[in-house]
């Protein structure tokens, strides 16, 4: 394998991955994969080289695994030796870049996780019906939290940050972009300038329309 690999699908959390990869202008090899919530043979493919079943997956070109969007876009920028997404480790934005990056992939995603297709936990229609309504909810206070954190024009103030992409992708989520217009406006503005970027614009395109 001479280069790299993304297993990804449109309008998933591989966007994320994408996006950096066309803002370093690095190439990467898309292997499409199928509905993993209607296809649970995709499903255990896909755990043979990812436990947790889920995308983005990235394989190096020695062969090695990385999975886990935060754990990809630290090697990435560690990779191409550049701080312009991920700031460097000296830098005073450090700590907070840290702090929402972290807070992005273990409080807001995990509510996706559960909350997308609550059959995979439980059996009773009813459960499946409140827990789908209840990380709603917790969505909608973990994005007025990122609203209170937000900078202008973007998350980190004046310095661009992988925090947008993840922003403009996940804005397209649940609970949906007229509620994040509506209700969050520093990060709605947030995602509509990154999604118009030069080089994000196609990959917002392809995965979002």
């Amino acid at each position: 394998m001479s280069r790299m690999q993304l297993y990804r699908r449109n309008g998933w959390g591989s966007a994320i991955v994408e996006a950096q990869f066309a803002h370093y202008g690095l190439e990467v090899e898309r292997i499409e994969v199928a509905d993993l919530f209607l296809d649970p043979a995709a499903r255990r493919e896909l755990m043979r080289i990812s436990p947790a079943g889920q995308i983005p997956v990235l394989i190096l070109p020695d062969g090695r695994v990385l999975s886990e969007s935060a754990a990809i876009t630290l090697y990435l920028a560690d990779m191409t030796e550049r701080d312009d997404l991920v700031p460097d480790v000296r830098s005073a934005e450090r700590p907070r870049f840290l702090r929402w990056l972290i807070f992005l992939v273990a409080q807001v995603y995990p509510c996706f996780t559960f909350g997308d297709d609550p059959a995979r936990f439980l059996t009773d229609p009813a459960a499946q019906k409140e827990l789908g309504e209840a990380t709603t909810a917790r969505l909608q206070e973990l994005w007025l939290a990122l609203e209170g954190a937000a900078g202008a024009p973007w998350f980190l103030g004046q310095r661009f940050s992988v925090l947008d992409i993840y922003v403009a992708v996940m804005s397209n989520w649940k609970p949906g972009p007229e509620w994040f217009a509506a209700n969050t406006p520093k990060v709605w503005a947030i995602a509509s300038a990154t999604a118009a970027r030069e080089d994000l614009a196609p990959v917002f395109q392809r995965n979002f329309g």
